[in-house]
C-alpha cells in the first residue's frame, strides 16, 4: 500500500497548511519561494562537499517551516515551505546518493522519517509505528512521510552530516564527532541555518599519529 493511501483518512486540509485556525501571516511571494528552494540547494551542496558525503550515507534534515516564514517554531507550520525544501533535498540527493532523514518535532521525540531501503542498509535502526502530521511531527516530516518512497519512521539515527533550518536541534542524531560547517547563506527565508559534518574520534593522545603518510621514524620512542 502506498504511503498516500495510508494517509487518506488523516485530513488533507491539515496537511496542506499546518496553520492553526485564525492564524494570520505574511506569506512569501513567488520569487521568495524560488529563493528558498535555491538557497537550500546551495547550502546542502556546500555541506556535501565539506563532509565528503558518499552514496549510501545519511544526512539528517531538521526544519521549522514556521521559522522560515518568520514565525516562532511550532506556531505556523506550512506544507508549502516543506514542499520547496523537500524538492531541494531531492535535487541534491540525485547527485550525491545520500539517504535523507527528516527529523520530526519534539511531540514525536524527534523521531525521523526515512525510506524503507535505508533500513536494509542500516539494520541496527529501530522502526517505530507512527504517522507524522503537522500537529505531531511537524509539517516537514509530515510532507516527507507522504512523498518518500515507502516511508518509515525510526526512533533515532547516527547521521554522517546534518542540515538544521530554524534551530530545531539535530545534534542528537549526528555521529560523534560533530564539526560545524559554516554555510555561505546564513538563513533560509527568515530561519537561521546550522550545518555539521562528522568525523571519527581522534584517539591516543600526544604520541598518536593521524596521517598514514607520516614516516614511522618521525615518531620518537617505543611502546612495545
Amino acid at each position: 500500500m502506498e504511503t498516500g493511501e495510508r494517509l487518506s483518512g488523516l485530513g488533507r486540509d491539515a496537511l496542506e497548511t499546518g496553520v492553526r485556525s485564525g492564524d494570520v501571516q505574511q506569506m512569501p511571494d513567488d520569487a521568495e519561494w524560488e529563493r528558498i528552494e535555491a538557497d537550500v540547494v546551495t547550502v546542502l551542496r556546500e555541506l556535501m562537499q565539506a563532509a565528503g558525503i558518499e552514496p549510501g550515507q545519511i544526512v539528517v534534515i531538521g526544519t521549522s517551516t514556521s521559522e522560515v516564514i518568520g514565525r516562532r517554531i511550532g506556531t505556523a507550520g506550512t506544507e508549502r515551505v516543506a514542499r520547496h525544501i523537500f524538492r531541494a533535498v531531492e535535487a541534491v540527493r540525485k547527485d550525491y546518493g545520500f539517504y535523507p532523514a527528516f527529523q520530526c518535532c519534539e511531540h514525536l521525540n524527534r523521531a525521523l522519517v526515512v525510506e524503507k531501503e535505508l533500513l536494509r542498509h542500516y539494520p541496527q535502526l529501530e522502526e517505530v509505528s507512527v504517522v507524522p502530521v503537522p500537529k505531531a511531527g511537524g509539517s516537514m516530516a509530515a510532507y516527507a512521510y507522504r512523498h518518500l518512497r515507502e516511508a518509515r519512521v525510526v526512533e533515532t539515527i547516527q547521521a554522517h552530516a546534518g542540515l538544521d533550518i530554524g534551530d530545531t536541534l539535530i545534534g542528537m542524531h549526528l555521529r560523534r564527532v560533530a564539526v560545524p560547517v559554516r554555510p555561505s547563506i546564513r538563513s533560509i527565508g527568515r530561519a537561521h541555518v546550522n550545518m555539521a559534518r562528522t568525523r571519527p574520534k581522534l584517539i591516543g593522545g600526544e604520541r598518536a599519529v593521524y596521517k598514514l603518510e607520516q614516516r614511522l621514524e618521525s615518531a620518537s620512542g617505543h611502546c612495545d
